[in-house]
């Protein structure tokens, strides 16, 4: 199974959650690519297994500038047949806690993609015992989600 994880961080946080991500499916047995969103080409979604699309918040709940371009680059791309998840951080203290990651899921819906029921969103780093459970537990049920799909898929 082919995984991509594409990412934007400032301060290192989604850093750190698409690492965990990373190692979590990759101990599965996934081939998975990370890598920063800036350097995406948008048709290359179309080539995994899964999506995973990670961002920080910025400011009042707004997309932050490194992922800018590849939202608009989405545009309205079809992405049928794309099976995407989200993911992210924020910090409490601002009025949309992690919107980015539900924008994220948004676009990617109306684009046609199969966007996973369950969204990470992680405040601030994943430095907590439970934090980095979270993560690996989303890790893993995004893969049994793929799988079953792709059982589904095959028949």
């Amino acid at each position: 199974m082919r995984v991509f994880i594409g990412y934007v961080s400032m301060s290192g946080n989604t850093e750190d959650i698409a690492t965990l991500l990373y190692d979590e499916l990759n101990s599965l047995g996934c081939d998975v690519l990370m890598e920063c969103l800036d350097t995406v080409d948008t048709e290359e979604l179309l080539t995994y297994t899964g999506v995973l699309i990670g961002s920080y918040t910025w400011g009042d709940g707004d997309l932050p500038y490194e992922a800018e371009d590849f939202y608009e680059e989405l545009g309205d791309k079809k992405l049928s047949g794309v099976m995407a998840g989200c993911f992210g951080s924020g910090d409490y203290d601002y009025p949309k806690f992690c919107a980015a990651v539900d924008i994220f899921a948004s676009k990617l819906n109306e684009n046609g993609a199969q966007v996973f029921d369950q969204l990470l969103k992680v405040e601030l780093s994943p430095e907590s015992t439970e934090q980095q459970m979270a993560c690996k537990e989303f890790a893993r049920s995004f893969y049994f989600w793929l799988k079953e799909r792709n059982i589904q898929h095959v028949s």
